[in-house]
């Protein structure tokens, strides 16, 4: 990846932190808004695509109550392309030729798994492998219709330490090719897995009240003290 986007992504980013973003998000020059998810776990997500981008890349900016804490892309195949996180600023991209590269195309079929090395722009580098794996069951959250899957994943150090794990349910939008965080186990590495759940509640179209929310609505105060593990599982999955 190139320092230019590098530069590019973190100043939306500071951009977006200013006390002014409380009046709406504005994706980036040549980057259209489409949907806006307001989910439990108290975050807020708007979802652009970028014309620049290749065909099927989408983009997602996820807020808490302090602001704009992560920014990430995936392909058609919702594979993890680029993410940033921030204070500071720290970039991380999929390593090329995965071992076994995440695909949505063969979910729809029943099951993925998937195998892919991540490596971020302070040295640190990680191995990431799992699966997603349909349950059968369509939930309807909002008036949309969503099919659950059922997950597992591991994330380690190079040297072979386990980081995180989790399992649980996510739902994704076939048509949308996105997922959806949803009643997750979480293990930051020391062998006991923490509930959290961060599925979506609102779906919010242009035109309609919400769309472009920068401040999350749901679960803000129960969710203070679970934050941290909150925030670490959304920068793990390609989850949306």
């Amino acid at each position: 990846m190139g320092l230019t986007r590098i530069m590019a992504a973190g100043g939306l980013m500071l951009a977006l932190a200013q006390p002014a973003a409380a009046q709406g998000f504005t994706p980036p020059e040549g980057c259209t808004g489409f949907m806006t998810v307001q989910s439990r776990g108290c975050r807020v997500s708007n979802h652009y695509r970028c014309e620049k981008d290749a065909p099927g890349d989408q983009w997602r900016a996820d807020f808490d109550q302090q602001g704009v804490f992560f920014l990430s892309r995936i392909d058609s195949e919702a594979q993890w392309v680029e993410s940033y996180e921030m204070f500071p600023t720290v970039a991380q991209v999929m390593d090329p030729n995965p071992q076994d590269p995440a695909s949505f195309t063969e979910l729809l079929g029943g099951t993925d798994t998937y195998a892919f090395g991540l490596s971020k722009d302070n040295g640190e580098r990680s191995e990431v492998s799992g699966f997603d794996r349909l349950t059968g069951r369509t939930v309807v959250i909002d008036g949309i219709p969503l099919e659950e899957t059922a997950f597992e994943f591991t994330e380690t150090s190079i040297g072979g330490s386990v980081l995180r794990r989790a399992r649980g349910r996510e739902y994704i939008h076939r048509d949308w090719r996105l997922f959806f965080s949803g009643p997750t186990e979480w293990d930051a590495g020391d062998g006991s897995f923490v509930p959290v759940d961060g599925s979506p509640v609102q779906f919010i179209f242009p035109g309609e009240p919400g769309f472009a929310a920068t401040q999350p609505i749901f679960d803000c105060d129960a969710i203070l003290s679970q934050s941290p593990v909150f925030d670490l599982l959304q920068r793990v999955r390609h989850d949306q």
